[in-house]
């Protein structure tokens, strides 16, 4: 039996241990995954614990720790340097940790493949600065938007990012209350406003005929983000549980070398949501 888990603070509510027992009985693999609260200054002994003491071969890393857990692994893929920001652990064989970055993938997956929306040639406002959106950015520029923006409610943040990742396309960033003239084809939350059930301020014409919203998270029922893209005509809304049973996927791999089927786990786990209780 491997050991495997999720540590985020808080975490009691992850579907993540659900959807890797739903990938491990489909691929049949011999696996143990676990939903772990890390103190907010606890994460170089909560690696160290689980690496040492408990014998775990990986981990997903979630809020707030994706930037932070960057700075701990001595090996990275491309996306996860690109990112500075990572959410899957691999312990090696010799002891070094090897972080990747599966949030973008599995984000561009969802609206990709599950949604059936081309990225390519569409105008993009990406909502947010986090460590959520730095995974995001480099995988949605591989899909060659026409135009990038990013906005947060702090500019600065939001203008950083954008010239980190200048030289791939030109970004702009600005502040979320500046974006009034400006449409778009896909926008894509991933603030933290609807997990505190907050509605963001948005011009009431930043649709485009035929605009998909999106937002990176996901709950029993409709999200704020949702609900007003619903009352302001998106032809397509999307709540974050897609991306997170692809990224998931991802992870599967990263460390098994196999590739689950996700159609199937994501509609148990959204037909477990359902049950669930508030």
């Amino acid at each position: 039996m491997d050991y495997y888990g999720v540590m985020g603070n808080p975490i009691r509510h992850s579907k993540s241990p659900l959807i890797h027992r739903l990938f491990a009985e489909q691929t049949h693999q011999s696996l143990a995954y676990k939903p772990i609260l890390v103190e907010l200054d606890g994460l170089p002994t909560a690696l160290l614990d689980f690496q040492v003491s408990e014998g775990g071969k990986g981990l997903n890393i979630t809020l707030p720790f994706k930037q932070r857990a960057y700075g701990y692994a001595q090996h990275l893929t491309e996306r996860a340097i690109q990112a500075k920001a990572i959410n899957t652990i691999r312990f090696d064989a010799d002891g070094s940790i090897m972080g990747d970055n599966t949030d973008g993938v599995g984000l561009v997956r969802d609206i990709t493949q599950n949604n059936h929306f081309s990225i390519r040639g569409k105008s993009v406002l990406l909502l947010g600065a986090g460590g959520t959106v730095r995974g995001i950015i480099g995988p949605i520029l591989a899909e060659s938007p026409k135009q990038l923006v990013i906005a947060n409610r702090t500019e600065s943040k939001a203008q950083a990012l954008a010239a980190e990742f200048a030289s791939i396309q030109a970004i702009t960033g600005c502040k979320i209350t500046d974006l009034a003239g400006l449409s778009f084809d896909l926008i894509i939350n991933a603030t933290s406003a609807s997990l505190h059930e907050d509605v963001l301020e948005l011009p009431s014409d930043i649709l485009n005929a035929g605009a998909y919203c999106y937002d990176v998270v996901y709950g029993k029922g409709e999200t704020p983000f949702l609900h007003w893209a619903r009352a302001h005509k998106a032809a397509l809304r999307s709540d974050g549980l897609g991306m997170l049973v692809e990224q998931a996927a991802e992870s599967f791999y990263f460390w098994r070398n196999v590739m689950p089927l996700t159609a199937p786990v994501l509609t148990v786990v959204r037909e477990t949501l359902a049950l669930s209780s508030p």
